[in-house]
C-alpha cells in the first residue's frame, strides 16, 4: 500500500491565514480549485479527476468516477489540482483560506488515519490522502442535522489542512464524555466520536431563544475541533443587514445619517 507524501509546512497570519507547504523533489500536494495562492518556479500544476489518492486506482475509470461523484455530493468540484515539485531542491507552494478564520493542520497518522470534517472545510493535503464523503448513519441526524448531515472524510497517513471560521478550539473528549455544540460550529472530529442530534428541551427555548431546534451532541473518546463563526452564520448576518437597510438604522443617528447621504437617500 502506498503511503502519503510527507510534506513540511508553515502557517502564516492571524485572522486571514495561508499555509505554505514545502515539497521535496517529486513530492505532490493536492488542493481545492480556488485555494492556490503562490508557488516557486519548478512546481508543475495538473488537474486531476477525483482526489488523486491510491484508492482511485483500485477500480480503474469506474473507481475514479465514483470517487469524483462523491465529491459532488458534498458540494465540491469534480476535479482537484495536484502540484508536484519537478525541479531540483525544495520548493514552496501556498494555499490561502477563503475567509477570516484559522487553518488547522491534521496529521492523520497520529489521528488513527481518519478525520470527519464539515463539507466545505478541506483546503489541501499531501498526495495520497483520500477525500470522500461521510453520511451520518442515524436517521435523526440525517433529517435534522443540517450542516452536519453530509460531511467529508479524510483518510490516510499524511497531512491534511482544513479551514474554519473565527476562533478555533480543540477539545479532547474522554470515554462517554458528551459535548453539545451548535451543528454549524462543528469543524471536524476523529472517527471514535459518536455524532448525534438532540432536540432543545423546552418550547420557550427554541421559540424565543434565538438558537436552532437541535444541538449536535458528540460523545467521546476522541478529538473535536470547534469554530466560533460558521460561514453560514456570517452569511446570514450579512444578508440580514444588507436587506432594506436594516443594519444601517442600528448604526446610530450620525453614522446612519452619513450613510443615507452617501446612498443618495438624505
Amino acid at each position: 500500500m502506498l503511503s502519503n507524501h510527507e510534506v513540511d509546512y508553515k502557517i502564516f497570519g492571524e485572522e486571514l491565514q495561508y499555509v505554505e507547504v514545502e515539497l521535496d523533489p517529486q513530492e505532490t500536494v493536492i488542493g481545492e480549485p480556488g485555494g492556490f495562492m503562490m508557488m516557486d518556479d519548478g512546481i508543475q500544476m495538473n488537474t486531476i479527476f477525483g482526489d488523486g489518492s491510491q484508492n482511485d486506482n483500485t477500480g480503474g475509470f469506474l473507481g475514479k468516477l465514483m470517487s469524483a461523484g462523491k465529491r459532488l455530493l458534498v458540494g465540491e468540484n469534480l476535479f482537484m489540482t495536484a502540484f508536484t515539485n519537478i525541479g531540483q531542491g525544495k520548493k514552496r507552494i501556498s494555499f490561502a483560506a477563503p475567509y477570516t478564520g484559522k487553518i488547522i493542520a491534521l496529521d492523520l497518522e497520529k489521528l488513527n488515519g481518519k478525520v470527519i470534517a464539515q463539507k466545505d472545510a478541506f483546503l489541501c493535503a499531501a498526495k495520497g490522502v483520500s477525500v470522500g464523503i461521510e453520511f451520518q448513519k442515524k436517521l435523526g441526524t440525517g433529517i435534522f442535522g443540517g450542516e452536519g448531515f453530509i460531511m467529508q472524510k479524510l483518510e490516510g497517513d499524511g497531512l491534511a489542512f482544513v479551514h474554519a471560521g473565527g476562533y478555533v478550539t480543540e477539545r479532547t473528549l474522554l470515554v462517554g464524555e458528551v459535548l453539545k455544540i451548535d451543528t454549524g460550529c462543528v469543524v471536524a472530529y476523529t472517527a471514535g466520536i459518536d455524532f448525534d442530534i438532540e432536540l432543545v428541551k423546552g418550547i420557550k427555548n427554541w421559540m424565543f431563544g434565538g438558537e436552532g431546534l437541535f444541538f449536535a451532541t458528540l460523545r467521546g473518546p476522541g478529538k473535536v475541533w470547534i469554530q466560533s463563526l460558521p460561514i453560514s452564520r456570517l452569511a446570514g448576518r450579512l444578508m440580514q443587514y444588507s436587506s432594506s437597510g436594516a443594519g444601517r438604522k442600528e448604526e446610530g443617528s450620525i453614522l446612519g445619517g452619513l450613510g443615507d447621504l452617501f446612498d443618495g437617500r438624505g
